[in-house]
């Protein structure tokens, strides 16, 4: 039985871009069998989506300090409910940064923490342009959280 992914996005600029690409191919490498990924921008994303998935991957840039008005609405369309039914599902996050990401990175854990969510890996947080090790380390974001899905 095939597991889902769902990559929830919020992509405005070239780096968040390059930052959502190397994820995805990190949670599509051929090594990984049995995850379909869908891929959902932030303000398009239902209940529904998040109910269907069995892990997640939250993309967002940090603006002011916080995560992007995009990802807020996301949760705030949804966050009820899938309340109790989403309980245990792994999560990464990747975020980029011009002016410092802790706020974000803690908005979303207060988040995830209400969910019951569970944390799989290390959050990418990049500043500026991002380098091959940040791209890297976006790839084996989406790998990581992808593998824990298989069987």
């Amino acid at each position: 039985m095939s597991k889902t992914l769902l990559v929830v996005h919020h992509t405005p600029s070239p780096f968040c871009q390059a930052m959502f690409e190397a994820v995805l191919a990190g949670a599509t490498d051929p090594q990984i069998e049995g995850v379909e990924v869908v891929r959902r921008a932030a303000l398009e994303v239902s209940a529904s989506d998040m109910l269907a998935a069995d892990g997640y991957v939250l993309g967002t840039p940090a603006n002011l300090g916080y995560i992007s008005g995009a990802l807020k609405h996301a949760f705030d369309v949804c966050y009820y409910p899938i309340l109790d039914s989403t309980r245990g599902r792994p999560y990464g996050l990747y975020l980029h940064g011009n002016e410092g990401t802790e706020g974000a990175e803690r908005a979303v854990q207060s988040i995830t923490t209400g969910l019951g969510w569970v944390k799989a890996a290390d959050y990418v947080a990049i500043s500026g342009k991002p380098g091959k090790p940040d791209l890297e380390a976006c790839w084996e974001l989406g790998a990581t959280v992808a593998a824990q899905l298989m069987g």
